[in-house]
């Protein structure tokens, strides 16, 4: 799937639930738009990932290659040679990959996708970070029909700051 827009739900290591809309473009482009309260919205315009705060008012900037979201967004991704997948698993409902990353001064993160075992197409994922907190966000309401906006991508890296 090289387009896909829906909704999702995200559930943070405290338990807390936030949901909204995604857009996503590959190869390296998505956009989650958090419904209010939250004031967050996170863009990849294929280089960086920015986590905006707009009631903060404040812009962090990530290389797109050092987060997980790369595996997601890559055009194409082969588990074998470009990740290090430590479980493959598949039942009638799901097949799930679990990847891990040790990175220096940072520690070991893993990434856990779970995908329709009938379409494989990418139902949820968990983010387990260093410190052994998990970020899950499942997707639905699914549309592969619609091109997003390229404008939805684009970050602009003035904005913020001071």
């Amino acid at each position: 799937v090289q387009q896909l827009v829906g909704k999702f739900i995200q559930v943070g290591p405290d338990g807390s639930r936030v949901k909204g809309e995604f857009y996503m473009q590959k190869p390296g482009r998505v956009r989650f738009e958090y419904d209010p309260p939250s004031p967050v919205e996170i863009i990849a315009d294929g280089q960086s990932v920015v986590v905006r705060d707009r009631k903060l008012a404040t812009q962090d900037v990530y290389p797109l290659s050092q987060t997980p979201l790369r595996f997601l967004l890559s055009d194409r991704i082969d588990l074998m040679r470009d990740t290090n997948v430590v479980a493959i698993r598949a039942d009638d409902v799901y097949v799930t990959v679990i990847i891990e990353e040790r990175q220096a001064l940072i520690g070991t993160s893993r990434l856990m996708m779970m995908l329709g075992a009938k379409d494989y197409q990418l139902k949820q994922w968990t983010i387990t970070d260093p410190q052994g907190y998990d970020t899950t966000v499942a997707v639905s309401n699914l549309d592969a029909t619609k091109r997003p906006d390229p404008g939805l991508f684009r970050i602009d890296y003035t904005r913020f700051a001071q």
